[in-house]
């Protein structure tokens, strides 16, 4: 099973569905005629650990420890360990969805060992009532499975984690020693793992390139590990990374001792430099062209860019290419029981991208600076839904996240049109951006094309910070927004920010009190806090002093180069505000405890709220309608009426009347106008349709109302097309 490319994806990055970046380039690779294999040694590893055999090992080595373990809990583990070892496989295959039946025996809550996680399930009781059977099963199985993993941090390696290994080593990592250092020590328990599957696929590929995709810091200890092997035992192979990691962190690489374990680094859009690599390689002449890549020349860390060819463009790309990875095998988890924050971890996606980079392109935390988010490209509608056609063909999966920086609403709307229009059944979610354009027409739009959920950053719920960061929303936009994606069946997940350089202890309490309502009013479903890091590459990194803050040191390092450390000039230490900020949100996306006084989340004094305690409610206000454009696109979702003419008299004058009975998916309900409009809106509904490949604008419709009738605008907001309005009549 000799191949040119060997791509990887090194341990560890999701369970439930492999990371596209291999996949995007084995799709691209095959439009060369390219061949490559690829592998996520994350899945294989987590198989190979969590296993009869696996656990078999494992307790064998801690029992074989000198310092046997030291805490009650990892105690108790190891003194159930054949509890454990009985039922990991079976736990495995549920979670796998290949053996269903056993949510039963798990929710008796007899069947599985039970160790710390398990503490937390007095305090979810209350949740396993909204609960299926399936969903209890996974959420018991994910905890027994972090049992586990807790008892490997504690006594086998401390470094392990389900979604990251060695995290540490690769953040802020300026210098390269640290990393240097534990590469040079002896393999841990799970490099053994790790190398012993490696070995095994490298000797059958002996690929030209082995190519490691790196996305995040908790992926390059393993990266490097498994550079380091194959250097050791194939030093004919040559090696490149790439991906989201180097594409951040490593634009100034000069650390010769990298490229011990890589002979090349290339940033950003990785195909041309892919095939340019390749093509030094295959044709090992003495002068290549490289795009965007690192390499060692004449003994030197050397940046070449020399190749003239511009970026392939997002239409000549090629579709992902999801073979060789072992699909049917990853598991899903349920870590917490909020229906949006499980999508990461539950279910098999497949990935795929609306456009490249970002429309926005301004928030002032963001690297924006950087291709990847600089050079916007959309794909054509068509194309993206070919790409899902034929993605569901290959890998039997219909859902789909769209990976995107954030996707652009237009582009949004022709998708879910081409999809309703071809009549296949999808499930997709999305990052998008709170902007005005999600009217609530085009969130039923979404919805109905199978758009299940989004995730999207209200960032500082303040208007005056959303200005400073350049974010182009506002509090009570994203409150709109947000109901209208909740009112169509849309989930709604918000990245909310604290430690925005300016930002005052009132701005974080007040943001706070702003998601509150916001879970109150029942807009937004889940969402997470994470701290602001100033980065090289965002505005704030690059022009900290119109932000109000100091870097530390100017000094770049050799290695990895990103985050920066600052000073705020306000002196607040945000740090404190971490714990509250996450234990009330806990408890808002579970409808919990949404009356507590904010005072009660956090063990040190915070000043009194100054929002209305009716910001909110008074933003959900509802807008008029009285505003349609006649450039609007007007689609009708339903289907075709029956109708029903008869006559009626008023004041001894006969009219003709018209009775159109429309069937909904739920419901089945009746409008009546005279007969004239009645038939002239049978008409126009058959016009209008979604599967029609003719888009009709407002005016349009206007225009051949008009034709025979008068008085359009008296028609349009009257009380008949209002009720179609509920139903599927949009204005987009």
């Amino acid at each position: 099973m000799k191949t040119d490319l060997f791509l990887v994806t090194p341990p560890f990055t999701q369970l439930n569905t492999p990371y596209p970046a291999t996949a995007y380039i084995k799709g691209f690779l095959n439009t060369k005629n390219i061949t490559s294999t690829q592998a996520d040694l994350g899945i294989e590893v987590i198989l190979a650990l969590f296993s009869r055999k696996g656990l078999e090992d494992l307790f064998f080595q801690a029992e074989k420890l000198t310092e046997q373990p030291k805490s009650l809990n990892a105690k108790r583990i190891l003194a159930l360990k054949k509890e454990y070892i009985r039922t990991i496989d079976v736990v495995i295959a549920f979670l796998q969805g290949k053996n269903p039946t056993l949510a039963l025996q798990i929710c008796q809550e007899d069947f599985l060992p039970e160790a710390s996680r398990f503490m937390q399930l007095e305090e979810l009781d209350w949740a396993f009532g909204s609960m299926g059977t399936q969903d209890k099963g996974k959420h018991l199985a994910t905890l027994y499975l972090e049992d586990i993993s807790d008892f490997i941090i504690e006594c086998i390696d401390q470094n392990f984690g389900f979604s990251r290994y060695a995290e540490r080593l690769g953040r802020s990592a300026n210098s390269f020693d640290e990393l240097y250092k534990a590469l040079n020590q002896k393999y841990t328990y799970m490099d053994k793992l790790l190398i012993d599957i490696l070995e095994k696929k490298i000797a059958v590929i002996q690929p030209k390139l082995f190519l490691i995709s790196v996305p995040f810091p908790g992926n390059l200890y393993a990266a490097f590990r498994c550079a380091q092997y194959v250097k050791q035992h194939y030093p004919e192979i040559k090696i490149s990374m790439g991906g989201g990691f180097p594409n951040t962190e490593l634009r100034s690489v000069s650390d010769k001792r990298v490229f011990e374990f890589f002979d090349f680094i290339s940033l950003d859009d990785g195909e041309l430099p892919i095939e340019l690599i390749y093509n030094s390689i295959v044709k090992a002449g003495p002068f290549n062209l490289y795009k965007r890549t690192f390499l060692l020349e004449n003994g030197e860390v050397t940046y070449k860019n020399d190749a003239l060819r511009s970026d392939y463009k997002q239409f000549d790309v090629g579709t992902p290419d999801y073979s060789d990875l072992q699909l049917d095998q990853y598991i899903s988890v349920i870590e917490i029981v909020n229906p949006m924050h499980r999508m990461w971890s539950d279910g098999r996606w497949n990935k795929l991208t609306m456009a490249h980079g970002c429309y926005w392109g301004k928030c002032t935390f963001c690297d924006i600076s950087l291709d990847y988010i600089k050079v916007y490209e959309p794909v054509a509608a068509k194309l993206i839904v070919d790409r899902i056609e034929e993605l569901s063909e290959k890998t039997g999966q219909n859902g789909f996240h769209f990976v995107d920086e954030a996707a652009p609403p237009a582009l949004m709307r022709e998708v879910a049109l081409e999809i309703l229009r071809r009549e296949i059944s999808v499930s997709w979610w999305t990052n998008i951006r709170f902007e005005k354009s999600f009217t609530k027409d085009l969130c039923i739009l979404l919805k109905a094309s199978g758009c299940i959920a989004v995730s999207g950053g209200l960032e500082v719920a303040s208007d005056r910070l959303l200005k400073l960061i350049d974010k182009g929303v506002s509090v009570e936009q994203v409150a709109r927004v947000t109901r209208n994606l909740t009112e169509a069946g849309v989930l709604v997940h918000a990245y909310l920010m604290y430690g925005y350089p300016t930002q005052t202890i009132q701005e974080t309490v007040d943001s706070l009190e702003m998601v509150r309502q916001l879970f109150e009013a029942g807009v937004l479903q889940s969402g997470f806090w994470h701290q602001f890091a100033m980065t090289a590459h965002s505005p704030v990194g690059m022009f900290p002093e119109k932000f109000g803050v100091v870097k530390e040191t100017e000094v770049i390092g050799t290695f990895a180069n990103n985050d920066i450390n600052y000073i705020d000039k306000t002196g607040i230490d945000h740090n404190k505000f971490s714990f509250g900020l996450k234990k009330s949100l806990f408890n808002f996306m579970h409808g919990i405890c949404l009356d507590y006084k904010l005072q009660d989340w956090f063990d040190f004094k915070i000043p009194k709220v100054m929002v209305p305690p009716d910001f909110i409610e008074k933003a959900l206000k509802e807008e008029s309608k009285f505003d349609t454009k006649p450039t609007a696109k007007v689609v009708w979702l339903g289907g075709n009426p029956e109708t029903k003419c008869f006559s009626k008299s008023k004041k001894g004058n006969a009219m003709e009347t018209m009775i159109l009975t429309f069937h909904d998916k739920k419901e089945t309900f009746t409008i009546q106008t005279n007969k004239n409009e009645g038939e002239w809106l049978a008409s126009i509904l058959q016009k209008i349709a979604v599967s029609n490949t003719k888009i009709y604008t407002f005016q349009e419709i206007k225009v051949d109302f008009e034709t025979t009738m008068e008085y359009f605008e008296l028609f349009w907001y009257s009380k008949p097309i209002y009720t179609l309005r509920d139903f599927g009549l949009l204005v987009l």
